[in-house]
């Protein structure tokens, strides 16, 4: 069983972070970053050609923590390869020692920088889900026996700040019912907002954890307004970032706040600092965490 699900059905507050691997083989200063999670997070996002980007791989960046003693978290899109390869991708990473499988959709080429690149999308996250269930029953998609099952521990991701909210929901509900297991979520600013939503999917029980996303700027904040769908960071928030003397400082404090804020709410928060790694042991530190 990995920590991550054993963490979780012990009823902690649970903590995960995230990295996003290189455009390149220069790997040390990720591995510099990933050090600064070691005993601060139960395991560690490896984001699978993040916003269509072409990246070192998550498969073996996900090794590379397990060498480290870091719990990982392999991020598969269904945008870059067919059911074959997924599958192939899903029994490497059990015979790896990956256990949890985070199973997304993924972003549309044309927001990479490989926007000639030709889509796959042959499953999507809910089949993504049944394929990966079906290869632990002991059969591939094709229905074909394979020698030895895997055991995975799956996630998939919701949108609480979506418009209409509705949507989000059913969608949930047929991941739940396609065997997601746990629930990360698009950044979250509004916990009242968030606790209505965690009202509406109590029915689930299955736990989530909020997303956090640490504020650079007052214009990273507009941007997100602006171009990311289901985000609203409130005009106070804004508003503070706007009149901070120490900008790092009060990034810091705002997503400390923000993570008291969501405790009792859901079972533990996800932290992506999109390059502010090293900001993520004093979030925790001044979050109490």
């Amino acid at each position: 069983m990995s920590k991550l699900s054993e963490a979780l059905q012990s009823q902690k507050f649970v903590v995960t972070g995230e990295v996003g691997p290189p455009k390149g083989v220069a790997i040390q200063e990720m591995i510099e970053s990933c050090e600064l999670y070691k005993g601060r997070v139960v395991a560690v996002n490896v984001t699978d050609q993040q916003s269509a980007v072409m990246r070192l791989g998550s498969l073996a960046v996900c090794h590379l923590l397990i060498d480290m003693e870091i719990e990982p978290i392999f991020q598969v899109t269904c945008r870059d390869r067919n059911r074959i390869g997924i599958q192939s991708d899903l029994l490497s990473a059990y015979v790896l020692g990956i256990e949890n499988i985070l199973c997304l959709t993924g972003d549309y080429v044309t927001l990479g920088d490989h926007p000639q690149a030709k889509p796959v999308f042959d499953l999507d996250s809910v089949s993504l889900l049944q394929a990966a269930v079906q290869l632990q029953q002991g059969r591939d998609l094709a229905g074909k026996e394979i020698q030895g099952f895997p055991k995975f521990f799956l996630g998939a991701t919701v949108n609480p700040g979506a418009n209409p909210l509705e949507p989000q929901i059913i969608k949930m509900e047929k991941k739940v019912k396609a065997g997601a297991q746990f629930f990360q979520t698009q950044a979250v600013y509004e916990p009242k907002k968030f606790e209505e939503f965690m009202q509406a999917v109590k029915h689930l029980g299955v736990p989530v954890l909020a997303g956090i996303i640490l504020l650079k700027s007052a214009g990273m904040a507009r941007f997100m307004n602006k171009n990311v769908a289901g985000v609203h960071v409130p005009d106070n928030l804004i508003e503070e970032m706007e009149k901070a003397e120490k900008r790092v400082d009060k990034s810091i404090e705002i997503a400390a706040r923000l993570i008291n804020e969501l405790r009792g709410l859901c079972q533990g928060v996800h932290i992506m600092p999109i390059g502010w790694e090293k900001r993520v042991p004093a979030v925790l530190d001044v979050a109490e965490l």
